[in-house]
């Protein structure tokens, strides 16, 4: 006999007959009807809950009641609740939590849209003891760098029951992250993961769940981080994976495999600044910060304009020393044509452009970056940038109908909303000013624009990677200055615009890292209609 589109499973443990009412209320309330709700009883001491639970099956004879003969759990209770589902889909439903009443309705809708999807998660909000719907989490498309470092899916998660047999279902001892488990092993076999950029989870706030307080279960994060590792060692990323803040983030300390050379590539005319009151030489000193900062192999491929000043490039050569290929450039400013020239002299394993103002915050800078780099689909890694007094200047681009660093000029420290800032992650595009790729990636998507020869010419490449199928990241863990503009004039041409915008408007519209419910033309992520 066929079975239903959606089993939904939801174990059981001593909810409140009001909130336990409440979540079976929102399964029966749907618009699609091709479902059945499992509800495991996880030996409940409450006497409350068997005859709720009993009463809703006999109501309707699409939900299925299982009694357990110990408490094991929510990953037992969840196995459990698997092994009897018979629909095409399993959804994920916690007993206190409730779905929007056009939640299977919209997911039926991208099945039939994207036939070949194994996975898919929509956006999400909390609701307050009192039943306010608050905090809505509005979602990047699939990131797996971030699912990486957090479990950003979360809810409403939708997974084709025979994938989800096949990895194994849901395994002991992983409560708490039971759910980052099961999605992790499934994301690695997907064909197809959906985000569907709608809220249709409420996340229910109450004092023992990590929703009202990140603090209630420390378990669960040890179980996210042991889940996560494992992941690591089945896809073969060598790293080692640690806890971080906020709670519920993580990061993947990947291992720098070999010894490779990299090429840094400097555009400078040897400009001299008075930042923090004290006069520099500004390529002089950036040379100096990254030998002070790393103990990697490199070639400093400096591309020198011919009228710098003769003590600068003697300068230059001193804190380079052997590790130097000076190459001369004699035309008019153009910064695209001079990191391409500097890409044609490199004879590193990786390139990384950065521009000549910026100083180093970071040990060992360069390790979580070429990791990255490093990775088959990976085009380009970018890091993080601070001005001068410590506000954030750079953590990814944002294409919101224009191109937008992330959260420009916001305090440092800020770790964005989820611990966005705080987290390796896709983003649509990273600065010029530091980026690392690969020699063979540049060449083979032409480099960089000579028709945009002082803005914008990072956004087109950045575009170019993403229309070969690279992936762009930036990681958090490599932090420089960057005393923006203070080395050539910082004024966007109209033409340079136009020609990007012309180039890639749908692209500058579409940013599949931001979501279609934030406000546009804004860098902070903020809800459409907010102020």
């Amino acid at each position: 006999m066929t079975g239903p589109r959606f089993s939904i499973v939801t174990p059981v443990y001593d909810p409140s007959a009001e909130v336990l009412q409440a979540t079976i209320d929102s399964v029966l309330a749907q618009t699609f009807s091709g479902w059945e709700l499992i509800l495991i009883d996880d030996c409940s001491p409450s006497p409350h809950v068997k005859p709720l639970l009993h009463a809703a099956a006999a109501a309707d004879k699409r939900i299925v009641v299982i009694e357990r003969s110990e408490n094991g759990g929510i990953s037992a209770a969840s196995a459990a609740g698997l092994a009897v589902a018979r629909g095409e889909f399993v959804a994920l439903l916690d007993h206190d939590d409730e779905i929007t009443t056009h939640a299977l309705e919209h997911v039926d809708d991208y099945i039939g849209r994207f036939p070949d999807m194994d996975y898919c998660y929509s956006d999400e909000d909390l609701l307050s003891e009192d039943g306010v719907r608050t905090y809505p989490f509005y979602k990047p498309d699939w990131s797996p760098e971030r699912f990486r470092a957090q479990n950003y899916c979360c809810h409403f998660s939708v997974f084709r029951r025979s994938l989800l047999v096949e990895v194994g279902g849901f395994r002991p001892g992983f409560d708490g992250a039971q759910d980052y488990d099961v999605i992790l092993r499934v994301t690695e076999r997907a064909r197809m993961v959906v985000h569907i950029p709608e809220v249709l989870y409420h996340w229910r706030q109450i004092a023992s769940s990590t929703a009202g307080d990140p603090n209630s279960k420390p378990y669960a994060w040890d179980a996210g981080r042991r889940a996560l590792q494992e992941h690591c060692d089945r896809v073969g990323i060598a790293a080692a994976v640690e806890q971080q803040h906020p709670r519920g983030t993580y990061r993947v300390r990947r291992q720098v495999q070999g010894d490779p050379l990299i090429s840094i590539v400097i555009p400078t005319r040897g400009s001299a600044g008075r930042p923090w009151g004290i006069e520099r030489a500004y390529v002089v000193e950036a040379i100096n910060s990254i030998r002070s900062h790393t103990s990697r192999r490199v070639e400093f491929v400096v591309v020198v304009d011919t009228a710098a000043p003769t003590h600068v490039v003697e300068a230059i050569g001193r804190a380079a020393g052997d590790c130097l290929k000076l190459v001369w450039y004699d035309r008019p400013f153009n910064f695209s044509e001079k990191v391409n020239i500097g890409a044609l002299h490199a004879t590193g394993d990786l390139l990384l452009f950065l521009n000549d103002d910026i100083e180093v915050i970071s040990e060992e800078f360069l390790d979580p970056m070429i990791p990255l780099a490093l990775e088959p689909d990976v085009g380009a890694v970018g890091a993080k940038l601070f001005f001068e007094d410590g506000r954030l200047q750079h953590a990814g681009h944002v294409y919101n109908h224009a191109p937008y660093h992330a959260f420009f000029k916001f305090a440092g420290g800020d770790l964005g909303p989820r611990g966005l800032l705080a987290v390796q992650r896709e983003c649509i595009g990273v600065t010029a000013a530091c980026l690392m790729t690969r020699p063979q990636v540049f060449h083979e998507v032409g480099g960089f624009s000579m028709m945009l020869p002082g803005n914008y010419n990072d956004v087109d490449f950045n575009l170019k990677l993403q229309r070969a199928g690279y992936r762009v990241l930036v990681t958090p863990y490599a932090q420089l200055y960057h005393f923006e503009s203070a080395t050539r004039d910082p004024t966007v041409g109209d033409s340079e615009r136009q020609l990007v915008v012309a180039r890639w408007a749908t692209q500058l519209a579409n940013d599949p890292y931001y979501n279609v419910n934030l406000a546009p033309n804004r860098d902070d992520w903020v809800e459409r209609g907010a102020r």
